[in-house]
Order: C-alpha cells, then structure tokens, then sequence
C-alpha cells in the first residue's frame, strides 16, 4: 500500500467528519449564498478545525469565490481544498536534516506517544541513508529509557542510557562524545514529559541545550513537540505552552489514524506557524512519514 493509501485510511474518520459532511452541503445547494458559509463554517468548527483558523478559510473562500466568478456550489470544494493545503504548507521543513552533524530534542507530555516517534523517526532517517543514534534522556521514568532501547533495537541504531533519575543534561553529555567517536549523523534525544512542572522542564531543557552549545557546536539543531491529535483542540494547548518553555521548530502529530479530530492539525499550522513535519497514522514502524500539505488535504477532503 502506497503511503497516500495508508494515510486516506488512516484519516478515514476525519474525512467521514469533514468530507461526507461538505459533499452533503454543496449537492443540496443551488446557490453560494450567506447559508452556505455559515454552514460550512459550522462543519469545520465542528470538526476541531478551530473558531480562528475556520473563520480565516471562509473569508478566503469568500474572496476565492468573488476573484474567480464562482457561481456552482460543486466547485467550492475544490477553493477549499486550495485554502487548506496553502494554511498547512507554512514553510514546511523536512525531517532530512539541512547539514550533518545534526541533534534533534524531542519535546511533550507523557502519552503522546513520543518516544514512539523517536524510535519511528529513527527508522526512517536510517532508510534513507543516515546514521543514527538515541540518547534517553527522559530519565524521570524507567520504563522511557527501556521502551526507547525496545526502538533502538527494532530501528538498529544505537542507544546512549543512564540509570533512571540520572541527570538528563548528563545523558545528552555522554550522547554527543559517544556520537563524535562513531561518526553519527543525527543524534536524536529524549526527554522528560512533565509540563505540570513547568519549571523543572525549562532548567532541564536549558541545561541540555547549554550542553549542546558547547559540545556541539557545529550540529546542525531542531526541537520537535510531538502531539496526540485524538486530543483536538487541547494538541493547541499543550503546544503553546511547549512553545513557553522551548524553542520548538518541528511538530510531529500522532495517532491520527484512532480520531475524527484530524482537523487540528490545519489549526495547529494556522495558529502556531510551526511546520507539520512527520505525522503517525498507524501503529506500524513504517506509519510515521513526512508531512505533505496537499496530501492531508487531499487525503481529508
């Protein structure tokens, strides 16, 4: 199954919320008419599109509409599709690192799914040529460091750990020395959950990126929040808080095959203008893939 494949059926529940919903609306309608942008904005709303982000695609549709002399309700689907797929593609980046050495923290809360993605992302970067390397540095919980050797081993790539409790900052230490001597090109680092801590996180954060600046100088560096789209709107959130704590400049959105929320992702692009950049479909080692704008929403529409 080709990826588009598996990411329209991962998005199965979304587009039954989003699509079914729209086609409904334009083959019952005659006119492109006050009603049918007040219904199409409840849809989107509805579909954890968000109030702001819903309210910019209308009023670009309006003005699609004008510029274009559309008068057949049948091609508003098309504008819309348009207008989505340009709000997702806000200078989007690739997970393909600009320059190698590079070092990539991995920033959310427990249960997003996030050392997952790491191993995930691990396996695809070593698919395409690219020698990886973990470190665990969410050494708040034992079961991170053992989950994220479980990736390790599956993705083949190696694993810097501590003792449970260890300091993180020490961790990603160990990390880049043993990254230089083995000639890694990306190091990727985990790290604590613990946002109701807000303050710990930030030092810890703090400390880890001091680490990097001296002992890494010349790695090329990016910080990615990972977030569970079954969450909707509360994704938002949690990255706006993410974004008070850390200089977050990659977003990586899980579990968006499990929810009829896929909406959120067009709201998260919208609101934070923090590129989408891999999103997780499924439960498969393979499920976490780059993020391509038109893809989503062709896939969602």
């Amino acid at each position: 199954m080709s990826w588009f494949e598996k990411l329209k059926q991962g998005l199965t529940k979304t587009r039954n919320v989003i699509n079914d919903k729209v086609d409904a609306l334009l083959s019952f309608t005659k006119t492109i008419d006050e009603e049918l942008y007040e219904e199409l904005e409840e849809i989107l709303i509805t579909s954890d599109v968000g109030v702001n982000t819903t309210m910019k695609i209308i009023e670009q549709l309006r003005k699609k509409v004008k510029e274009n002399r559309v008068d057949d309700p049948a091609k508003v689907k098309e504008l819309l599709k348009q207008i989505i797929a340009d709000i997702l593609d806000n200078e989007s980046e690739s997970v393909i690192p600009k320059s190698i050495p590079a070092v990539y923290i991995v920033v959310g809360v427990n249960g997003v799914g996030k050392t997952t993605s790491i191993g995930k992302m691990a396996h695809y970067l070593k698919q395409k040529g690219y020698k990886v390397m973990l470190a665990a540095a969410d050494t708040f919980r034992a079961a991170a460091i053992d989950q994220l050797e479980v990736w390790a081993r599956r993705s083949g790539v190696d694993i810097i750990k501590h003792q449970e409790g260890a300091d993180p900052a020490a961790v990603v230490f160990d990390a880049i020395q043993a990254a230089k001597a083995r000639k890694v090109d990306i190091l990727i680092c985990d790290t604590a959950g613990r946002l109701h801590n807000k303050k710990n996180l930030m030092e810890e954060l703090r400390k880890i990126n001091r680490i990097i600046e001296r002992e890494y100088q010349e790695a090329y560096k990016r910080t990615f929040l990972v977030l569970d789209a079954t969450t909707g709107q509360n994704a938002l959130n949690q990255a706006k808080e993410f974004m008070n704590v850390a200089n977050v400049n990659g977003l990586i959105l899980t579990k968006l095959d499990g929810t009829a929320k896929g909406g959120v992702v067009i709201s998260i692009a919208n609101e934070l203008n923090i590129p989408v950049t891999m999103i997780g479909v499924g439960e498969g080692i393979d499920d976490l893939q780059e993020f391509n704008p038109k893809e989503f929403a062709d896939a969602i529409l």
